[in-house]
């Protein structure tokens, strides 16, 4: 995962709260340590309600698709911290903790974790998983 990290943009197909048809968007990213990140600011968009309802999505960086779980981070945990270090250094470069702790102050962060390849495509939204 962490040579994919250089790309700029994920597109993540979420499944449709309302609708169940495949939602896709186009995303800054951040990878460390083989974990996703994700961050949006401001109010919640559809892309991020329907992961509340369900965490299962597919995304693809660089031409290669993945599934995996999205989660909201606690903005009180270490992981939180990782995640936006991860992003701000990524499209940024490096920054004091004061910088970076304002450039999230209104902004979600989200994790894609349980990471799997995806072998091929059966039919849309429906993905068969590698397992290593």
């Amino acid at each position: 995962m962490a040579e994919l990290g250089s790309a700029k943009i994920v597109h993540l197909t979420s499944t449709g709260r309302k609708t169940e048809k495949p939602h896709t968007v186009e995303l800054w990213f951040a990878v460390n340590d083989d974990k996703v990140y994700l961050s949006h600011e401001g109010e919640e968009t559809d892309w991020m309600r329907n992961i509340k309802k369900n965490a299962q999505i597919v995304f693809e960086i660089g031409g290669n698709k993945f599934t995996g779980r999205a989660r909201y981070l606690n903005e009180l945990k270490e992981e939180a911290w990782t995640a936006k270090v991860a992003l701000y250094k990524k499209y940024y470069g490096k920054a004091s903790k004061e910088v970076i702790e304002d450039w999230f102050s209104l902004s979600k962060l989200l994790l894609i974790d349980a990471v799997c390849p995806v072998a091929r495509a059966s039919k849309i939204g429906v993905y068969r998983r590698t397992f290593y």
